[in-house]
C-alpha cells in the first residue's frame, strides 16, 4: 500500500539520492533532463522546507519523491501550444522513483495519491512537463489521463507538456 506524506528536513538526504539516482537512470536510457545541477540537494531543501516536498511510501520506506506546488510555474506562461484550461493548478515537479519501484505500478500510485491531495485542496486541474526523449514518463502520463497540450521552456531546454482535469 502506498502514501503520499509530506517530506520532513529529515528526508532530505534519501529523497536526494532517489533523485540522483533517477538522473542516472535518464542517462542510461539516452536523454537528460535532468543536469548534474539540478535538481540539486538544494533544491529538494527548499521544497521540503516550503511544504511542497512529498515521499511516497510502501510498507512505511520511503521508495519516491515528487514536488507538489500549488503556486504556479512561471515557465508555464509561455507555451507553444495550448494548455486545456485557464484555471487554477497544481505542477507536479521532480518525480522520481526508488530503482526497484520502476515498472511496478509506483508511479500510477503516486500521480493517484497526488490528484486526492489536489482535490483535499481544492484543485482540480495538474500541469506537469517532462523531457521529448523521457518515453517512459510519456507514457505514464497519457496511461493517467494526461493529455499532451504542447512544449514549454524550462531548466533551459525544450519539455514536453501536459495537463489533467480532475
Amino acid at each position: 500500500m502506498y502514501t503520499l506524506e509530506t517530506a520532513l528536513p529529515g528526508d532530505v538526504e534519501l529523497c536526494y539520492s532517489i533523485i540522483d539516482d533517477a538522473r542516472r537512470f535518464q542517462r542510461e536510457h539516452g536523454f537528460i533532463q535532468w543536469t548534474d545541477d539540478y535538481p540539486s540537494i538544494e533544491t529538494i531543501r527548499g521544497d521540503i522546507r516550503e511544504g511542497k516536498g512529498r515521499v511516497l511510501r510502501a510498507d512505511g520506506s520511503i521508495v519516491g519523491y515528487m514536488c507538489v506546488d500549488f503556486s504556479g510555474e512561471p515557465a508555464y506562461q509561455d507555451i507553444r501550444g495550448a494548455w486545456g484550461r485557464n484555471a487554477p493548478y497544481a505542477v507536479i515537479h521532480r518525480m522520481a522513483l526508488h530503482r526497484e519501484r520502476r515498472g511496478i505500478g509506483a508511479a500510477d500510485a503516486a500521480f493517484r495519491l497526488a490528484e486526492e491531495l489536489c482535490l483535499g485542496e481544492g484543485v482540480r486541474y495538474i500541469r506537469v512537463d517532462t523531457d521529448p526523449l523521457n518515453a517512459r514518463m510519456r507514457h505514464i502520463l497519457r496511461k493517467n489521463g494526461f493529455q499532451y497540450r504542447g512544449t514549454i521552456l524550462f531548466q533551459g531546454g525544450d519539455r514536453a507538456a501536459f495537463d489533467k482535469v480532475l
